[in-house]
């Protein structure tokens, strides 16, 4: 058989038989005397397993793996790790599927691509149209990452995003907004806001973690001078109780 021929009877192209070859996969057969590659039965067969191994997901190292001789793995193997494999891809597919369906049945404008943990946490906290809170909501999201540690801090903020009392720290912060930076209010906001932090929100937050330079002249930049000017002091007040 030509490769075209072959070809046509493995179910494969003629270009995938060409980098088989080339990749070593599959032997070179003997050729005829004007030059074209003369292929056998036992090539097709061999052909076809190859195709067959490929179509249920291996790569061609495996596949290689699978048709060496004694030094090969063991295809029963092979195809456990592919299985396991799929298994996990499976798994994650099914878990953004899911996410991707809480974010079409919200609301327009409500869906927001964020983690269940994260999700868990905002349905905790009561409706407010509070600037300082949706603020707040959006600030959460930088934590929302892998290896962020948000998913513990998350657990931790539960009773106090629940906690009604907090809506009125936000709404005096929110009072705020056209007052100077030595607006009076200012020093007992930021003690009332700090103190209602729980200890467990401390101790979730890695002690080796360090603040990316600019990132607190950016934050405090997202407010107003007298709403900035407590922030500020409740950061560093965060920063001086984690130390303990």
């Amino acid at each position: 058989m030509r490769i075209g021929e072959i070809a046509a009877v493995v179910g494969v192209t003629t270009r995938a038989i060409r980098h088989y070859h080339h990749v070593g996969l599959l032997p070179e057969p003997e050729r005829r005397p004007n030059g074209y590659r003369a292929y056998t039965v036992r090539d097709a067969v061999l052909l076809a397993r190859v195709r067959r191994l490929t179509e249920l997901g291996l790569s061609l190292d495996e596949v290689r793996d699978v048709l060496a001789d004694d030094a090969g793995r063991d295809l029963a193997d092979v195809l456990a790790e592919l299985d396991a494999d799929l298994a996990r891809q499976e798994a994650e597919v099914k878990e953004r599927r899911r996410r991707l369906g809480v974010l079409l049945a919200a609301d327009p404008g409500e869906g927001e691509p964020i983690s269940p943990a994260l999700a868990e946490l905002l349905a905790k906290a009561p409706r407010t149209g509070s600037p300082a809170a949706a603020k707040d909501r959006e600030h959460l999201t930088l934590l929302d990452a892998p290896g962020a540690g948000g998913e513990e801090i998350y657990a931790a903020l539960g009773p106090l995003a629940a906690d009604p009392g907090v809506l009125a720290l936000y709404e005096r912060l929110d009072e705020l907004a056209d007052a100077p930076a030595d607006d009076p209010r200012i020093p007992g906001l930021a003690a009332e806001l700090v103190a209602a932090v729980p200890d467990e929100v401390f101790a979730a937050i890695p002690r080796d973690g360090a603040v990316v330079p600019g990132f607190k002249e950016a934050l405090l930049a997202e407010y107003a001078p007298a709403q900035a000017e407590v922030v500020r002091r409740v950061m560093e007040a965060f920063i001086e109780r984690g130390r303990g």
